[in-house]
């Protein structure tokens, strides 16, 4: 059995250290980052560990030695002598009112003055933060250093509310210049959030701030690599293994499916895996999506539909590398950076040549998550019924039952409330809920397939079936068959084994759900 202390959620240096956790050294990571720099970034998804490296970083300059001992940054020759520290944490907090972030500034900023002296207490807080600086390194005549951890979070939270947003962002751009404006009273400075908003002047006011975000060095600073899965999570791997029945390579196929995946470079970057995800999957022993169900992209999903983004695409992504480097909530700007940054895609391959990165989804929790709030936004008041199961579709599709597949279909469809639709384009916003639930049942599925002849509106392959549908908006589901005919879209599979079924439906916009199908099978 099994009785290695994971520390799921613990987000503390010293309560890992202190109290048996185990805990994956990360330490030779700031022996980099000490000796080469002093100002840097570090963009990661929320729950990959970066609170924890950040209060790793606190206890090394507050001179805590014992905790180290062991760890990779020992074998260095550091003195070790305590410096102040600023750690400005923002997570745990809501921001959704206007005096939300001023209050939380205050608090922390009330908790230094009674160390360092409250004589500007009544001033704005950014004023405050550098009288606190200069006093700690006048007391201590020890340069201070500054941690900021989810700097982002007041943004990220009003996305949808411009004004809010604007007026956050002018406060934390002023608390964060004294980043540059106190250089020569600042030992290190380390900022980490899930974006980089460079459209909102933090970080162009902030230009001597290195981002390590896409940097090959650093692409395993945070997570789990494919190395430290091996070097400090076999036995939990064979436990897994033992109490799902399955062998050992089998559970770290398993893992890795669901798990792993996410490159941080375009080049020389290491597999990492969620590590939220993976230690509450060996502790509690079965497959789940866990780093998912703590938090949900609704707002992203919502512009997804709002935009009409093609939700094939987001499997396979071309954009710029210097697309996704900053982030924009702009209606007009590209969502891409977001969904990349956020960690719902990761980078798969990297043409150096154009600069272009092709982008998808790291791993089976995040696409089927992922799809699963597009089924929520997309299917909005439906009722998911035991007749809308996912296992009822799914043995409707494998076992070549397409009768039964689409009479489910169209009672999804017809539950629908109307003002979850996508009224300029009716025929396309059911496609796009046809495609969501054949994703979420894992099958190969294509919209808008090319053939020498034309698109086939969606193809669907099983181990047995392959499926063509062809779908029309107040014509007939006849007609449909007729262009699935005329066009001979079934040409370049009829080499193939496997069954061939020639789909074609007709939505009627009155009745806002299928009003008719045809099913032949080739």
């Amino acid at each position: 059995m099994n009785s290695q202390l994971y520390p799921i959620g613990i987000q503390s240096f010293p309560q890992i250290r202190e109290n048996g956790y185990l805990y994956v050294d990360k330490t030779e990571y700031i022996h980099n980052l000490v000796s080469s720099g002093k100002y840097y970034f570090l963009s990661r998804p929320r729950r990959f560990g970066k609170s924890l490296f950040i209060s790793t970083l606190e206890e090394f300059f507050k001179g805590n030695r014992a905790l180290f001992e062991g760890l990779a940054i020992s074998r260095y020759a550091y003195d070790m002598e305590p410096h102040p520290v600023f750690h400005l944490d923002f997570t745990g907090r809501n921001y959704n009112t206007p005096g939300s972030l001023d209050a939380h500034l205050n608090s922390m900023l009330e908790r230094w003055e009674e160390i360092y002296g409250a004589e500007k207490a009544q001033r704005a807080p950014e004023e405050r933060f550098e009288y606190l600086i200069l006093r700690a390194r006048e007391i201590s005549g020890k340069q201070v250093v500054i941690l900021i951890d989810e700097y982002d979070k007041p943004l990220l939270e009003t996305a949808d509310h411009p004004e809010l947003q604007e007026a956050f962002r002018d406060r934390l751009r002023a608390v964060y210049g004294n980043l540059k404006k106190l250089d020569g009273d600042i030992r290190f400075a380390f900022l980490t959030g899930v974006t980089k908003f460079g459209h909102l002047s933090i970080f162009s006011d902030l230009n001597n701030l290195r981002d390590i975000s896409m940097e090959s060095a650093f692409g395993g600073i945070c997570g789990i690599t494919e190395h430290e899965l091996h070097s400090y999570f076999d036995d939990g791997v064979a436990a897994f293994a033992s109490a799902n029945g399955i062998g050992i390579e089998e559970a770290y196929g398993l893992l890795r499916q669901n798990y792993d995946g996410y490159h941080f470079a375009p080049v020389a970057s290491p597999d990492v895996y969620n590590p939220f995800s993976l230690l509450i999957c060996l502790t509690r022993k079965w497959i789940g999506d866990y780093w998912f169900q703590t938090g949900t992209p609704s707002f992203l999903i919502k512009m997804i539909k709002a935009r009409h983004i093609s939700l094939e695409s987001l499997g396979k992504l071309e954009v710029r590398q210097s697309e996704i480097e900053n982030v924009s909530f702009d209606m007009r700007s590209s969502l891409y950076p977001v969904l990349y940054q956020a960690g719902y895609l990761t980078i798969k391959a990297y043409r150096p040549e154009t600069r272009t990165l092709t982008l998808g989804f790291p791993n089976r929790e995040v696409e089927e998550g992922f799809f699963m709030q597009l089924m929520k936004v997309y299917a909005a008041h439906a009722e998911i019924d035991s007749g809308f199961s996912i296992v009822k579709f799914y043995d409707d599709v494998c076992e070549g039952r397409p009768q039964d597949f689409m009479q489910r279909l169209q009672s999804i469809f017809s539950d629908f409330n109307r003002e979850g639709f996508n009224h300029v384009n009716l025929e396309q916003h059911y496609q796009d809920i046809t495609y969501i639930i054949m994703k979420l049942l894992g099958f190969m599925t294509h919209i808008e397939y090319r053939t020498a002849s034309g698109r086939i509106d969606m193809l669907v392959e099983t181990p047995s079936f392959i499926y063509l549908f062809e779908f029309k908006m107040d014509k007939s589901a006849e007609e449909a068959i007729a262009q699935i005919d005329s066009k001979d879209y079934l040409l370049p599979f009829k080499a193939d084994n496997r069954r061939l079924i020639k789909i074609g439906a007709n939505f009627s916009s009155k009745l806002r759900s299928i009003d008719s199908w045809l099913i032949v099978e080739a």
